[in-house]
């Protein structure tokens, strides 16, 4: 079977799909990331460019002697897909962008990426990490995934926070949007309070072989948060595009 590989967003890390991976374990290769400056890659030296990452990832699949794979990006994870997807096009099999946009200063945030910038700096790296997480939830620290999530984002330090906020404030991916030629998922929660709806509309308006899903009463976390609807259209994507 062909492999999936898995990229978190900003603060995440591989950790995070693990819901995933157990649910699609039995029929494929599982690949779950850790950018550099996150997750288990805490140590490496973060990246500041959503390219930088691209090419990151795709180095990382090239070492694994993978010729054809399944692709899915999370919210930042998402950008870094996209460049991946136009710069590897002949091994991808399908795509799928996931609480993303292609547009890294994001309208309609909870809060501006300068703000973002400004009160990592002044909080520290774990406040940040916290704060953060808890905006993925509908029930914010409340939601039974919240801490879990937490514990993932506090691996990063002020460095990859602040590279990462840099990296997406330095990008935009909407005029390239028609060079993504995979079959494309576009999969979005209603309740997403990082990605407005027009940031997935243009996604699934723009790239010519997408499809949409919307998973109502989702924030930005819906594979943790309806874990078994969000696997269960996942799968039924992948099914289409062996």
């Amino acid at each position: 079977m062909t492999p999936l590989v898995l990229v978190h967003g900003f603060m995440g890390g591989a950790a995070q799909w693990a819901e995933q991976e157990a649910a699609f374990g039995d029929t494929c290769e599982v690949i779950a990331l850790d950018l550099p400056g996150f997750g288990a890659n805490a140590h490496l030296a973060p990246i500041n460019s959503i390219g930088g990452f691209a090419q990151w990832v795709m180095a990382e699949i090239s070492a694994r002697n993978i010729t054809r794979y399944h692709l899915m990006g999370h919210s930042m994870g998402g950008m870094i897909a996209q460049e991946v997807a136009r710069r590897d096009a002949t091994r991808i099999a399908s795509l799928v962008l996931y609480a993303t946009g292609s547009v890294g200063v994001m309208p309609g945030r909870f809060e501006s990426i300068a703000e973002s910038k400004a009160r990592a700096v002044q909080d520290g790296a774990v406040a940040t990490a916290r704060r953060i997480a808890a905006t993925w939830f509908l029930d914010t620290e409340n939601a039974a995934g919240f801490e879990g999530c937490a514990q993932i984002a506090q691996q990063a330090g002020i460095g990859a926070i602040l590279s990462g906020l840099d990296a997406m404030q330095g990008w935009s991916g909407t005029a390239q949007l028609s060079q993504i030629t995979a079959p494309t998922l576009v999969l979005w929660g209603d309740k997403d309070r990082t990605y407005a709806w027009e940031q997935p509309r243009r996604l699934w308006s723009d790239i010519p072989n997408a499809h949409l899903a919307v998973l109502a009463g989702c924030a930005h976390a819906v594979h943790l948060e309806k874990p078994q609807l969000f696997n269960d259209v996942v799968r039924d994507f992948l099914n289409t595009h062996p």
